[in-house]
């Protein structure tokens, strides 16, 4: 996988030095409430710790936890190459762990989802590489070039101004890739499916990842863990942070400095 900026995959060793002092409660509270996390240990870098060989490339849930120290060790104990949370809202949370959460559509504790979207430079029509679908016919369908990275950083910012004409808690994240934007105003959280799929639908053509936004995809990276894909932190960003910011020196973890 050819990746722009010096990124690169991240060891074991690397990732296990990232997570020792890793803050779950400041990545908790950005998101501002308990959260089901889960971990990917190595679909993508194909690195992983042996005794997960079978357990790689499925999402492992950590939603019957009793403290975030619970969640701590278990991060350390799969080092994985990405910790994602879950979107949605559940009126009890203690029954997580006892449901299939792919159908929570359908479960009467669902309440609603945190709506999002996900902004991918391999998902950017490239003047010089062309389209995704070319791109994927060539075999090099999560690779991105630097162009495509900016093309991603412009729509993010004109995403993000667009959702502030109508929401005030919006919010920008690099993914360690890309960028997500997070709209975390409370009348959001109950957009029907069919409403999603229109929001979608108006923002297709920025190269946005369309499953996020329809709810179909409930997870999302977490803030301040590593992309291990990348070797680079999931960063929030302020919006003049986001013209400036170049992934070459920024949101590096310390074992790149």
């Amino acid at each position: 996988m050819m990746l722009p900026y010096g990124m690169r995959v991240s060891t074991l060793e690397e990732r296990k030095t990232f997570y020792k002092n890793f803050n779950v409660k400041k990545a908790r509270d950005w998101v501002g409430r308990k959260l089901v996390y889960l971990v990917v240990i190595g679909r993508h870098s194909n690195i992983y710790p042996p005794e997960y060989k079978d357990d790689k490339n499925d999402p492992l849930a950590i939603d019957n936890y009793k403290t975030l120290a619970d969640v701590h060790r278990l991060i350390l104990r799969f080092l994985p190459e990405g910790v994602y949370y879950d979107r949605n809202y559940y009126k009890d949370f203690s029954l997580c762990h006892t449901y299939n959460l792919r159908k929570a559509w359908t479960w009467d504790n669902f309440d609603g989802q945190e709506l999002a979207f996900d902004i991918d430079p391999e998902n950017q029509d490239c003047p010089i590489h062309g389209t995704l679908q070319q791109r994927i016919k060539k075999g090099k369908g999560l690779a991105f070039c630097e162009t495509e990275f900016t093309i991603a950083q412009h729509n993010t910012a004109v995403l993000y101004d667009s959702m502030k004409e109508n929401y005030s808690d919006v919010r920008i994240v690099f993914s360690g890739r890309g960028f997500h934007v997070h709209v975390m105003d409370k009348d959001t959280r109950h957009l029907t499916k069919k409403q999603r799929r229109h929001l979608a639908q108006e923002y297709k053509h920025l190269g946005i990842d369309t499953w996020v936004t329809k709810g179909d995809m409930r997870l999302i990276r977490l803030p301040y863990t590593l992309n291990g894909v990348s070797s680079r932190i999931v960063t929030p960003l302020t919006r003049t942070h986001l013209e400036a910011f170049n992934p070459r020196t920024d949101a590096l973890p310390n074992f790149l400095k």
